[in-house]
């Protein structure tokens, strides 16, 4: 963390000083928002506080309950979700509060007792180095709550507005559509208020207002498949209850996952149709029906449930739009999106594999940036196309693989023949949860090409930092102050490019050399710097340039370093110390890691949402210019 840049300012160095235009949290409702973001879910206030870091952006947030969730909900954080909240600053806090899951048990019918379950496995929950981040579990209420008190710090101070409820969208098109094309109008205890918006954000659910305002459509099928949920503190003889646990049985299916504070378990309970059909009909199930479903299926083990925090009962249906804008797909090329869907508004799901909230916050962090760059004026409004055209097709690998995953998990494996019956009684679902744990894990998201996503035509540069998918922190040391970092961690939630400037054997010891010579051209007035970034703007606000050199820290002048990667910043020019990087000597080495070519070096291009742009050699500086020229604006 960084402060004290324009002069010295004790207290709490998160809390950031109010901006002149910060929301006053006393203020009522405006009548206008550069964002109106409808839904204060994971999604909704992941974008909020992404946006929060923008004074300028005047971003408004309600949501239709009475005030903040308290119980309840999702749970688990993968390890791509905590890797985004780093961005935040808030990973330390998730995981100081969370029960970590490391290991998993699978157990199955007893071959010589079919009646009674045992344990055919364990494996570790996160293969080794996919990420410094683990799998975590925290209520999704606190998560929410980190969240609002991140924005409630920021230089914005955004506050959600409570107990308002979308009614109706409307967007102004041609000479009427304004400054503010789009009115949502919000029904309240004491009436009704109209606020006009630049853009509206639905989180609002799977029976999301402001999706059925534009037209679209959740499209798919149940898979007639119930299940109850229950938050519980219990006493039981079941040796891993706490431990996260798949338990298949001759009764159901039944999976345990541990909470937070060492005491509370989460427990999914498959209710077969067949049995269930009239409860479920009459609404008659029970926190009781569910613990007597729990030990039926636990045979011959026992829970005695204490306390019950929260519990619910859902239906296994996976639906989908078409789309996550207002904009229909033939006119793409003539209109921007003005309303945008995103988290369980655009797609829905089983919660078993752990994807909706990791998903849906993710959604909001591909989204938050490019709304932010269009309405500060860095990037083309064009910009705005690749959020629907990203995160739908996320959304469909999601569909498809809970469909799988959901089926697997039933009872018997969820074998619908005999060729999947006999693999299920083999023992292969846990083989295929090891095998899925990349993708459970939010790591196997990689997007095509497009205006924002390079080819890879250089990939083989840096083989470990592939193309379209989020860039893979790796151990390094700070070469001014020489403390061990993950080179990842430079990245906040900001809104800023990072370049990463991965140098050749030569490094810095060459005027001559290809890392000299970009460094050079980075600081004159041809380079994307100068172009890019606004007057009076620090010099790191659209594109951030950091250095990972080769040679061991305590060998280097850090004072001998070109000036792009000392860069003077604040109101008293103070130099920033923190730009440049070396192997840890204590463990691997990052370019060994990350498979970089010593002998050439690389650019790494990596988007504000931590995603690889693109990989270039050091000598492709027009390259580099010419890519950045197709999304962002030069600096008026």
């Amino acid at each position: 963390m960084q402060f004290h840049l324009d002069g010295y300012r004790p207290g709490d160095p998160s809390v950031q000083e109010a901006h002149p235009a910060a929301q006053d949290p006393d203020a009522g409702l405006p009548d206008t928002a550069d964002v109106l973001i409808v839904g204060c879910g994971p999604a909704g206030l992941v974008l909020a506080a992404q946006l929060a870091a923008f004074p300028g952006i005047r971003t408004v947030v309600v949501d239709r309950k009475d005030g903040p969730l308290q119980v309840g909900q999702a749970d688990g954080v993968a390890c791509r979700t905590v890797e985004m909240f780093e961005a935040f600053g808030l990973a330390e806090r998730l995981k100081e509060e969370a029960y970590q899951v490391n290991e998993v048990s699978f157990w199955r019918p007893d071959p010589a007792d079919r009646s009674a379950i045992v344990r055919t496995g364990r494996i570790q929950d996160v293969e080794d180095g996919i990420s410094e981040m683990p799998h975590l579990i925290v209520n999704q209420a606190r998560m929410l709550d980190h969240l609002r008190e991140h924005m409630a710090r920021s230089a914005a101070r955004v506050v959600p507005h409570y107990g308002l409820t979308a009614s109706a969208v409307e967007i102004a098109g041609g000479a009427d559509a304004g400054e503010h094309p789009v009115a949502v109008t919000l029904e309240h205890a004491g009436g009704t208020s109209v606020v006009r918006a630049k853009y509206v954000v639905g989180c609002d659910g799977a029976r999301s207002a402001v999706r059925k305002a534009i037209g679209r459509r959740l499209e798919g099928d149940a898979l007639n498949q119930t299940w109850g949920v229950l938050d519980v503190l219990v006493e039981t003889d079941f040796p891993d209850i706490r431990l996260k646990s798949v338990v298949q049985s001759e009764a159901g299916a039944l999976l345990i996952i541990p909470r937070e504070g060492g005491y509370l378990v989460r427990l999914y309970i498959e209710l077969e149709a067949e049995r269930y059909r009239d409860l479920l009909r009459e609404r008659a199930v029970t926190p009781e029906v569910l613990a007597a479903a729990a030990n039926r299926i636990l045979s011959p083990y026992r829970v005695e449930v204490k306390d019950v925090g929260w519990w619910t009962v859902y239906e296994v249906g996976q639906r989908l739009c078409a789309k996550f804008d207002d904009v229909p797909p033939e006119e793409t090329a003539d209109r921007l999106p003005r309303v945008f869907i995103a988290g369980d508004a655009c797609h829905t799901h089983s919660a078993k594999a752990g994807q909706g909230m990791n998903v849906s916050m993710a959604d909001a962090f591909n989204l938050g940036w490019k709304l932010a760059g269009v309405l500060t004026g860095s990037a083309a409004p064009e910009l705005l196309h690749t959020y629907s055209a990203e995160r739908q097709t996320v959304a469909q690998d999601l569909i498809d693989f809970d469909r799988d995953f959901a089926s697997r998990m039933a009872a018997g494996g969820g074998a619908t023949t005999a060729a999947s019956k006999a693999e299920a009684e083999r023992g292969r679902f846990a083989d295929y949860f090891r095998d899925q744990g990349r993708y459970t894990a939010g790591l196997s998201v990689r997007y095509e090409p497009s205006m924002i996503t390079g080819t890879g035509e250089h990939q083989h540069l840096a083989k470990g930092f592939s193309t379209g998918m989020r860039f893979h922190s790796a151990p390094v040391v700070r070469l001014a102050d020489a403390r061990p970092v993950q080179l990842g961690h430079a990245a906040r939630a900001d809104g800023a490019w990072r370049l990463y400037l991965f140098a050749d054997r030569v490094g810095d010891r060459s005027a001559d050399g290809s890392f000299r010579r970009l460094c050079d051209h980075l600081a004159s007035a041809a380079s994307p710097l100068a172009r890019f970034t606004p007057a009076g703007a620090e010099p790191d606000a659209v594109l951030d340039v950091r250095a990972i050199l080769q040679q061991p820290h305590h060998t280097l002048d850090p004072t001998t370093l070109p000036p792009v990667l000392r860069p003077r910043k604040g109101r008293f020019a103070l130099v920033d110390h923190e730009k440049v990087f070396c192997p840890d000597p204590r463990q691997a080495d990052i370019f060994d890691l990350r498979g970089i070519d010593r002998d050439r070096g690389c650019m790494v291009l990596v988007r504000p949402d931590q995603y690889v742009a693109h990989v270039l050699p050091l000598d492709a500086a027009a390259q580099l210019s010419d890519f950045l020229d197709g999304v962002l604006r030069t600096a008026g």
